[in-house]
């Protein structure tokens, strides 16, 4: 049972030690505890390419990189990453823009702020720059591996 569901395993805990990493990564850096980011969205190492990375590999070593299954599971993380790092990441520039323009307008007094859209909080961090998404990848490829030689492939 534990083999068969090796993949969904891995892909878990890969997104669990992203997670994890996260604050302990800000810390080290800019020596600031942030324990929000353990839940959050964005920054350094992406948990979404952490999970398919992880279960990318996964499905291919129980699999057989030859697999339909590894094809699919290979097409899905690639989507998965380019989504990471370029769609996710500008709808988060955009909204860095737009929150900018409407503080800028403000200051101008060329804006009424009494409208509540204005006042919406939105979260700005969405995606990820290419190094976070390494950095995800690397955990993901990691934990599965690792999980494989202690679990799997004994």
């Amino acid at each position: 049972m534990l083999d068969r569901m090796y993949p969904f395993y891995s892909a878990i805990i890969a997104l669990v030690i992203a997670q994890i990493l996260k604050p302990l990564i800000v810390y080290v850096f800019h020596r600031e505890w942030k324990p929000i980011l353990l839940l959050a969205s964005g920054g350094m190492p992406s948990s979404h390419s952490a999970l398919v990375s992880a279960l990318c590999l996964s499905v291919g070593l129980i699999e057989k990189f030859s697999s339909t299954m590894f094809a699919i599971t290979l097409v899905f993380s690639l989507v998965i990453l380019f989504d990471a790092c370029n769609v996710r990441y500008y709808a988060g520039q955009n909204i860095t823009l737009t929150k900018k323009l409407i503080d800028d307008l403000v200051e101008l007094g060329n804006l009424k702020i009494d409208d509540p859209i204005y006042h919406k909080k939105m979260k700005e961090v969405l995606g990820h720059t290419y190094l976070e998404v390494l950095g995800g990848i690397i955990v993901g490829l990691a934990t599965s591996y690792i999980y494989y030689l202690i679990f799997v492939g004994r």
